[in-house]
């Protein structure tokens, strides 16, 4: 019904069709079902940006030394879609975390947190939809726990070798009694294909309309190196992390405290940086790991080339998915791109992006095709970072609207069809604001506001 719900009203443009995805017939029981009718989803569109690197297929498993899969094992309220995905490196990886600050956080962000206090090293990631496992108290937290020994029990590892992530509605327990069972056959169909990812990207989504994934490839120190990825989100979509989840995958090896720095900057430049209704979620996790099955030479010193381009390789596969969820809000016809410059700082600039991308007011004019700057002017000054108003200069497209702090004449009709005609599309809403001649510039990304935002979440239980 939620699905159902999503689709009134809305008639989204797929860049990418559903990924054809081969069948595992063989794998069958009362715990799993892996049909094709679990899978049918299609792709959100290719959002990474361009740099010194190459875009492959592959999403999670694109890097070396990991597995995947995905599966249907009856967790969420109704249908057939895949609710399971597993993610299991080869021998232990390197793992950062970062997680939502909603002081409500669920149980698995807390397991989470308390494994990597401890170790550093993990070997598997599972995530499951239907049920977020938060405001569920010490109940929801033993949930967890036995979930992560069922895994460690199946893929024969320790339990401080486990992550959990949760999707769903917060405030309900976890399907046990599906749940467990579950566990010790998904294991079994781990893979490293294409294929396998694809399922896995699949699994974890909730109201997605597509599922997002992404893999792109580098040359570091003589070796090529993937980064690969996937994501879910498309409502409750304000991450505040220094309901969104993520796992990112590397082979590079890399020093543990490097790269526990890197995923965290990819975070706040990507994650961080979108936001599709202003509701952060008590779910929010991004979880990165690196095996170090490229084979190149230790990555230790920040300051070198190597680490340097690692990093923005990472934040540039990171910012493709963060992209991909605004763009997939619920409701949404448009993502909004909201570029800052001039600002004393990159992060002052940021927290100036994210309020215009986060206007209600604004978003709402965007959905409408109404090019009303002044809200756009109205939330850049409410951000909570000061500049002289005689500073600003607001840009719609190619279209300057605002200059010096003074509005300028313009098109009107013409502002109204780029809107129009971008939203007809669903594509992008390019808007550039200027607020000093500082050295600082970030970006924030979002989406229109819609009458479908309100449809999809009024009865999001029932």
């Amino acid at each position: 019904m939620l699905m159902q719900q999503r689709a009134l009203g809305r008639a989204p443009v797929f860049r990418h069709g559903p990924a054809k995805v081969a069948l595992r017939t063989s794998v069958r029981s009362k715990a799993l079902l892996m049909d094709a009718e679990c899978f049918t989803i299609p792709a959100a569109p290719d959002l990474i940006p361009e740099g010194p690197w190459k875009k492959v297929a592959g999403g999670v498993c694109a890097a070396q030394g990991f597995k995947a899969t995905g599966a249907h094992a009856g967790l969420r309220a109704s249908g057939k879609k895949a609710d399971l995905a597993l993610v299991v490196a080869d021998a232990p990886a390197t793992a950062a975390g970062t997680f939502t600050q909603n002081v409500m956080c669920a149980a698995p962000v807390l397991y989470c947190k308390d494994v990597l206090k401890r170790n550093q090293k993990i070997k598997a990631v599972l995530t499951n939809a239907g049920q977020a496992n938060a405001a569920t108290g010490t109940l929801g937290y033993e949930d967890a726990v036995a979930t992560a020994k069922a895994l460690a029990a199946a893929l024969g590892c320790s339990t401080d070798e486990i992550m959990l992530q949760s999707t769903g509605v917060i405030g309900r327990r976890m399907k046990m009694e599906n749940f467990i069972p579950a566990i010790p056959e998904i294991a079994k169909t781990l893979g490293a294909s294409t294929e396998d990812a694809h399922r896995a990207a699949v699994a974890i989504t909730t109201t997605d309309l597509v599922s997002k994934e992404a893999a792109l490839q580098v040359q570091i120190g003589g070796k090529t190196v993937h980064v690969g990825g996937m994501c879910k989100g498309s409502g409750m979509i304000h991450p505040n992390m220094a309901t969104m989840l993520g796992v990112v995958t590397c082979d590079a090896a890399v020093a543990p405290e490097l790269w526990t720095q890197m995923v965290k900057r990819a975070s706040v430049a990507s994650f961080n940086s979108i936001t599709v209704d202003g509701d952060t979620s008590t779910n929010d996790c991004v979880i990165g790991l690196a095996s170090g099955a490229a084979g190149n030479a230790l990555v230790t010193d920040p300051n070198s080339a190597d680490a340097k381009l690692l990093d923005s390789a990472v934040t540039a596969l990171m910012q493709g998915l963060a992209k991909s969820i605004a763009w997939d809000g619920e409701g949404a016809t448009c993502l909004l791109e909201i570029e800052v410059k001039g600002a004393r700082s990159d992060d002052d600039a940021r927290i100036i992006a994210r309020s215009v991308a986060g206007s209600s007011l604004a978003k709402s004019a965007f959905f409408g095709h109404d090019p009303n700057w002044g809200r756009i002017a109205a939330a850049a000054g409410y951000s909570g970072i000061i500049f002289d108003q005689e500073d600003l200069g607001v840009q719609l497209g190619s279209m300057k609207l605002m200059e010096a702090g003074q509005p300028l004449a313009f098109d009107k009709a013409t502002a109204n069809k780029y809107l129009k005609d971008t939203c007809a599309k669903h594509g992008t809403v390019q808007v550039l604001v200027t607020v000093g001649k500082g050295p600082g510039k970030g970006m924030a990304w979002g989406c229109d506001l819609s009458y479908d935002y309100v449809k999809i979440n009024a009865e999001y239980t029932t």
